[in-house]
């Protein structure tokens, strides 16, 4: 039985998050207080829930071993490197789940736990100076010489114990497996949400984020994506961010039939996506939701189908379409074109492709015939 368990309290719109000794039933108060901060210092609602369920993890962890984390800090490099991989283990094994669960734990997920841990323990440090620094995150440094003779010093950080992460393989939705699902939703609520994911890219807590009194000019059918702290369905755009998206004239005009179909609901508030039904009818639709609305869709037509994967299918529309990168990246909000890259999955058809092309002009660019 576990020993530890993630509670949360809500003050008005702020939701905190706050781990419990079962044993004691006593609140564990070093990490509730650093869950507190994150808080406060205006983390997202996910990135606390994630950090505070990947502290939860490691004290039971801890407790297997037994240890306190304070104990860590007089192990040797050597002894802390292995007291970190073994937590790596300890999840890849899936000890933190609950018994029976039989889902693959993914590397990516375990390691993002880990620097969560870190992350506490560098809270820690700030905390009681006492304590030093983990040794596994010292910062190492040697001098190293460039070509002309000028020194540099590099810096890194002693702990390779990562996993491996895998990489992230998620199709795009085909343009029939749209339409397939678009057809079996019995509502307009869930047909909207699905064509204005797959006309934006926009991600799932964005588009459930949208305020229909401000975020949409009705003019030019537009839809914007804004950062807002206080959502009550918990969404908030990635990044802090601020990008708009036009939508077809036909998506428009059923989003205007939206409205109009559930206007006694959403005249009550100022969230575009809401529950339809139910004891929870007009209130913000939350992303869980969403995602249960699929897996019934799923049963019914055998497609599996995600938000994400709705983000996929509209970024490699806009390719075929001739988009060049950079707006395919700003489109989709992403930091790096190197992510945009990898959701188009271009770079084996096209880079084959385009070697094709290159060597039928250039067959004889070497001279390669006249060398035999």
């Amino acid at each position: 039985m576990r020993r530890y368990e993630v509670e949360t309290l809500s003050e008005g719109k702020v939701k905190y998050f706050f781990i419990r000794d079962c044993d004691t039933m006593e609140i564990v108060l070093l990490p509730s207080k650093y869950l507190k901060h994150k808080i406060k210092a205006n983390r997202s609602p996910n990135t606390v829930k994630r950090a505070a369920f990947a502290i939860c993890y490691y004290l039971e962890y801890l407790k297997e071993i037994p240890m306190e984390p304070e104990q860590v800090y007089e192990l040797n490099f050597e002894s802390q490197n292995d007291h970190f991989t073994g937590f790596l283990q300890w999840l890849k094994a899936g000890n933190h789940t609950k018994e029976n669960n039989l889902r693959v734990i993914h590397n990516g997920t375990c390691n993002a736990y880990l620097e969560d841990v870190f992350r506490f323990y560098l809270f820690m440090e700030s905390m009681d100076e006492r304590l030093g620094s983990l040794k596994v995150l010292s910062y190492s440094y040697h001098m190293a010489v460039n070509a002309v003779g000028v020194q540099k010093k590099l810096r890194f950080q002693a702990f390779k114990g990562y996993m491996k992460a895998e990489e992230r393989d998620v199709r795009p939705a085909e343009h029939e497996e749209i339409i397939q699902v678009l057809q079996a939703c019995t509502n307009c609520r869930d047909q909207l949400l699905l064509l204005m994911i797959a006309e934006t890219g926009f991600r799932i807590g964005e588009i459930l984020g949208v305020d229909y009194t401000h975020d949409i000019d009705y003019q030019n059918r537009m839809i914007g994506v804004y950062f807002r702290e206080d959502n009550d369905n918990e969404t908030r755009a990635k990044n802090a961010e601020y990008r708009k998206a036009r939508i077809s004239e036909e998506t428009f005009e059923f989003l205007m039939y939206y409205l109009a179909e559930y206007r006694e609901l959403l005249q009550h508030q100022r969230f575009l996506f809401i529950n339809i039904a139910g004891k929870n009818a007009g209130q913000p639709l939350k992303v869980d939701s969403v995602y249960d609305m699929l897996k019934r869709m799923e049963k019914k037509t055998g497609i599996d189908l995600t938000p994400h994967m709705l983000r996929r299918y509209f970024a490699n529309m806009r390719r075929k379409a001739g988009w060049r990168l950079e707006l395919i990246q700003q489109a989709l909000g992403h930091k790096h074109i190197d992510t945009t890259i990898r959701y188009l999955k271009i770079v084996d058809d096209e880079l084959i492709e385009a070697s094709e092309e290159f060597y039928a002009r250039n067959s004889s660019l070497y001279g390669v015939k006249e060398l035999l």
